[in-house]
């Protein structure tokens, strides 16, 4: 009863976001950070958008998450102020890693930060609230939780092999592929089935309507982050109606 007790308030918990809230940031992020739109004319927009997930992984106490962001931007950027004193090769090698990783970790770092303070009840509550159909809103919760769960059985399989003294350089290097891919892919499947079985389980495949016994809801920081959300997208359509007239 008392485990139980546990695991329902903190399931009924609230975050500091909304779910729908930190959809709206990874999609905003993913298009004007990542995807390069907008172009040099809103460099500034980009670099204030490019904060707010590390700022939210420090309000959130996720300090791992947080180190291992600002440590991909560090060594992005490294490369990139690296690139003029490079040979040939090695300029476009740094060029490419360079690049990528400045482009890709911020929305990378929010799209963990989403995952990890996100349940699947909150996800499946926001996604209703939206009105997604069932036949996204399924898969979108089975993989939700699939990459966590392949990360801890990928970090079980590798404490196996150490106890058997199985190392990338090691003499038995070449049984890596043997001991860690291949229950690696055996695993994904299972997962894959189990958690299918679980959204099952959830009832998101009934005709009926569901319940759910989290809380979610906009507030103030809510509210704020969206506004930004939508500032950044007026400024873009502006920007380009400014560009049509010139």
């Amino acid at each position: 009863m008392i485990a139980y007790s546990s695991a329902l308030s903190q399931e009924k918990r609230r975050g500091f976001l909304d779910p729908r809230t930190k959809l709206a940031l990874v999609l905003v992020l993913a298009v004007f950070v990542m995807g390069g739109l907008g172009g040099s004319q809103m460099k500034s927009i980009k670099i204030i958008l490019s904060v707010l997930p590390f700022l939210l992984l420090l309000i959130e106490r996720q300090w791992k998450r947080f180190g291992r962001g600002v440590i991909m931007l560090a060594v992005g950027y490294g490369l990139l102020i690296a690139i003029p004193h490079l040979p040939g090769l090695l300029n476009f090698i740094a060029l490419m890693c360079g690049g990528i990783l400045t482009r890709f970790a911020v929305t990378v770092v929010m799209g963990g930060y989403l995952i990890g303070t996100t349940s699947v009840s909150e996800f499946i509550s926001a996604m209703e609230r939206l009105h997604i159909p069932q036949a996204i809103t399924i898969p979108m919760s089975v993989m939700f939780r699939m990459f966590p769960t392949i990360g801890a059985e990928w970090k079980s399989i590798r404490r196996a092999m150490d106890m058997r003294g199985i190392r990338l350089g090691g003499v038995r290097a070449g049984e890596v592929v043997e001991y860690q891919l291949v229950p690696m892919i055996t695993s994904t499947v299972r997962i894959g089935e189990d958690l299918s079985a679980a959204a099952l389980t959830r009832g998101l495949g009934a005709p009926i309507k569901r319940t759910n016994i989290c809380r979610i809801g906009f507030r103030v920081q809510d509210l704020i982050l969206l506004i930004i959300c939508l500032a950044v997208v007026v400024m873009w359509i502006l920007e380009l109606c400014r560009a049509a007239l010139w």
